[in-house]
């Protein structure tokens, strides 16, 4: 029998994921936490065989980047990304730091055991791609990653300059981008693109890749 940690903020998602790891004989379930910011030392204390680690959690505490550390002192401890967040990068991050498998979160325990069961036997399963989400007249798909990359920024309430600074590119460049994205998406104007891509959860404001984090 596996020890499973969940680390989920949200109450009612956390309760739902106790539930669905309590209906297996396989898994015993430890106590469960909101902030990923807390995992790391809970493995120092308890021995976790699996974490089903949300990305978005308590204390402002990103689940990839503690992943992240996790793999690396832990690296027996097997991890699930869970999330429902349309973020275009969180599956390409999952990857490159060891994560074993991700799930974009579904209110049945069925899809979640089976990952479980074929994560702890040795698979690595992910999904093909993020959900495609709708942003304006635009479809998530619709922009390149450059263009994306420029929206995380924009998103974070950076100005041209330090969008510019930020992915080395010239200040005239990010203005093209943020218009191509305007005119795919129809919004009319920066102000609007950014709160309305906010809530879309396309892309996180601030979010740190893993390559950031080891800076």
């Amino acid at each position: 029998m596996y020890n499973v940690l969940i680390v989920e903020d949200d109450p009612m998602a956390r309760k739902l994921l106790e539930i669905f790891v309590s209906t297996s004989d396989n898994y015993r379930l430890i106590p469960s936490l909101d902030s990923a910011a807390m995992a790391e030392l809970y493995c120092m204390t308890k021995q976790v065989d699996l974490i089903l680690m949300d990305v978005c959690t308590a204390m402002d505490s990103n689940g990839i980047e503690v992943a992240q550390k996790l793999k690396k002192n832990f690296p027996q401890t097997k991890i699930i990304i869970i999330t429902s967040q349309p973020e275009y990068s969180y599956i390409a991050h999952a990857r490159k730091i060891g994560v074993e498998s991700f799930w974009y979160k579904e209110p049945t325990a069925e899809a979640l055991l089976q990952i479980m069961d074929r994560t702890m036997s040795g698979e690595s399963v992910y999904p093909d791609s993020a959900p495609i989400t709708r942003l304006g007249a635009a479809l998530s798909n619709d922009f390149t990653e450059r263009e994306l990359e420029v929206l995380r920024e924009l998103v974070s309430g950076k100005t041209d300059a330090v969008i510019a600074e930020t992915l080395c590119i010239s200040v005239t460049r990010v203005k093209q981008h943020i218009q191509r994205i305007r005119e795919k998406t129809q919004f009319a104007n920066r102000t609007e693109l950014a709160v309305r891509a906010r809530e879309s959860g396309l892309v996180i404001g601030d979010y740190k890749s893993p390559q950031d984090t080891n800076a």
